[in-house]
């Protein structure tokens, strides 16, 4: 039998980490809970439960906890991620480990929406989590539908991928993203998620947007093409709409000047050398991968 390992980062969450610890211990070898600098009685219960504790003298992000927790638990054949909060009903890990153990995935991904949006999600965290979804998915291959579930299964010949850049909540999508670039086989399997329970820190706008700006960030390496090229031919049609506009108006004499023809000249020159800068980087990422052997 495969030895899996349950990591759970863990912030302020003393009413229910106690809990998540005694009912994950039914369904894996091992459970490592980071405490994530809580301030609360969060480290006592855990060890009061008999997890084994990891604890940051400050606050320093999920991604970080992720990074330490799974550096803890490098030996386990498999590790299963999950938040501490209560949201996740460790009922389902099973579920989250038979494809791993069948041979049929490398990662599994806890989802809420593999079967449509049929969940009593909050309307507004489900708009979030759409383009949440949309954008990760702009940097993989392989589609997911949840691209924010911090519920998943890890095989241990996917840790040499993941370098936890993230040290916040871009994480999760992070995590999907090199994994897809390590060409690991991704599946998902339907979840069940708890929302009678305020398990967020973070205003969720806040949040959506930092989580927002760090996936732009990883498609800056993934997916060139998408950060220089598509912005590069935007200007460029810009720049021509507006030159045609402003040569017009020095024509016919309604302007006098041609600074602003100038500026759209600029304008188009810079759209083409951004776009030249995304489709040279592709290249040269399509060249690495085939050296690769991707």
């Amino acid at each position: 039998m495969p030895e899996v390992t349950a990591v759970i980062p863990a912030y302020n969450e003393a009413l229910s980490v106690g809990s998540i610890v005694l009912q994950a211990s039914m369904f894996v070898d091992r459970v490592i809970v980071v405490d994530d600098g809580s301030t609360d009685n969060t480290a006592k219960i855990v060890e009061l439960a008999g997890a084994e504790l990891i604890k940051h003298p400050k606050n320093m992000g999920k991604g970080v906890a992720l990074k330490n927790g799974f550096k803890a638990a490098k030996n386990s054949d498999i590790i299963v991620t999950l938040d501490a909060d209560g949201q996740h009903q460790t009922l389902e890990i099973p579920k989250l480990l038979k494809p791993i153990t069948d041979g049929k995935a490398d990662i599994v991904n806890g989802s809420r929406y593999i079967n449509g949006d049929q969940t009593d999600t909050p309307i507004y965290r489900r708009l979030g989590q759409i383009v949440l979804d949309k954008s990760t998915n702009l940097n993989i291959s392989e589609g997911v539908t949840d691209s924010q579930s911090g519920f998943r299964a890890f095989s241990r010949k996917t840790l040499s991928a993941f370098r936890f850049e993230q040290k916040g909540y871009g994480i999760e999508s992070e995590m999907l993203i090199e994994a897809s670039n390590a060409n690991f086989k991704i599946h998902e399997v339907a979840i069940n998620v708890r929302y009678d329970i305020n398990g967020s820190k973070k205003n969720p706008v806040i949040h959506g947007l930092g989580v927002l700006f760090d996936i732009f960030q990883q498609m800056k390496f993934h997916r060139p093409i998408y950060y220089y090229t598509f912005p590069g031919f935007f200007l460029i049609i810009l720049g021509l709409i507006l030159g045609s506009i402003f040569i017009t108006d020095y024509l016919i004499g309604s302007s006098h000047s041609l600074t602003p023809t100038t500026f759209a000249v600029l304008l188009t020159i810079i759209g083409i050398f951004v776009s030249f800068t995304g489709i040279i980087l592709q290249s040269v990422s399509g060249m690495i991968d085939r050296t690769l052997g991707k």
